[in-house]
């Protein structure tokens, strides 16, 4: 009967210590998805810019069919996006931009015919563009190269800025969530403080008594860490489904390097609060556990 009564106090004890542990292991997730997408869609914003290369009027076709292939296989272009607009379409165009017929204006066509591509997203700085910028009027071919100077700098500012704070929080975050999961474990070893000490006092060494405390703490910590990642990943689809165009921000590897992160923190947090909590009733004396 007592025995009994022993277990089902462990059992509620234990259960909220996995699911608390969970909850913290689980918020840390959420933001670290938060993290892996906002840097994809970084990603993505830098490759979207247009790099615009005007080409000289007596360029043929010959020269532009072998730029083109030259600018495709160039390390700093993102593969597929090399586009050639003659001046004659860029000017109908800019006509129906402008919501004129410029056409029918009779006047020489002041445009040039041009390519436009889309840089890496390592290449998008200032001054990768400019050394881009030297190699590409290099051709015989090409007029200028332009590009828009302001939004670049002010992307790179923000998505720095975007950064530096998301790491700010992060730090901050992790150790909140380490303080708390030790508590809650501390507090859960509380109710054992009298059977720690009393195995010490029959002569059990500090390493066989923890032995069983750090075992279950090993598996406590992958029990929070799966629940975790369970309801990251409920939440992960149910923001897929709202949110259709998120899937293209998808990097499986990074998730799964993500969730095994989790595990593998669950497990150690447990550890070493565990490890620490047992070594804290240990070292007290006997009035000092009342």
């Amino acid at each position: 009967m007592s025995d009994n009564h022993q277990y089902s106090q462990r059992r509620p004890q234990y259960l909220y210590t996995i699911i608390s542990v969970a909850a913290v292991l689980f918020l840390l997730g959420f933001f670290g998805l938060l993290l892996l997408q906002s840097q994809q869609l970084s990603k993505i914003l830098k490759e979207q810019v247009d790099i615009i290369v005007e080409l000289v009027p007596e360029s043929s076709d010959e020269e532009r069919t072998f730029f083109i292939r030259q600018l495709d296989n160039s390390p700093f272009s993102l593969t597929g996006t090399v586009k050639y607009t003659p001046k004659e379409e860029a000017l109908i165009l800019m006509s129906d931009d402008l919501g004129e017929d410029l056409l029918n204006l009779d006047l020489p066509n002041p445009l040039y015919d041009i390519f436009t591509f889309n840089v890496k997203a390592k290449y998008l700085a200032p001054d990768s563009l400019d050394a881009i910028r030297t190699v590409l009027t290099r051709s015989s071919i090409v007029s200028d190269v332009y590009y828009q100077e302001s939004l670049v700098d002010q992307l790179g500012r923000n998505i720095k800025k975007i950064s530096w704070v998301l790491l700010s929080i992060s730090i901050l975050f992790v150790l909140l969530a380490l303080t708390v999961i030790h508590n809650t474990i501390r507090l859960a070893l509380y109710s054992k403080r009298f059977l720690i000490k009393t195995q010490e006092l029959v002569g059990a060494t500090w390493e066989f008594i923890s032995r069983p405390f750090l075992r279950k703490a090993i598996w406590h910590g992958f029990l929070s860490a799966l629940l975790a990642i369970g309801f990251l990943v409920i939440i992960q689809f149910w923001i897929q489904e709202q949110l259709p165009e998120i899937k293209s921000l998808q990097q499986p590897f990074a998730f799964v390097s993500l969730f095994i992160g989790l595990i593998i923190l669950g497990i150690l947090i447990n550890w070493v609060s565990t490890f620490f909590a047992v070594r804290k009733y240990l070292k007290l004396r006997e009035d000092e556990l009342y």
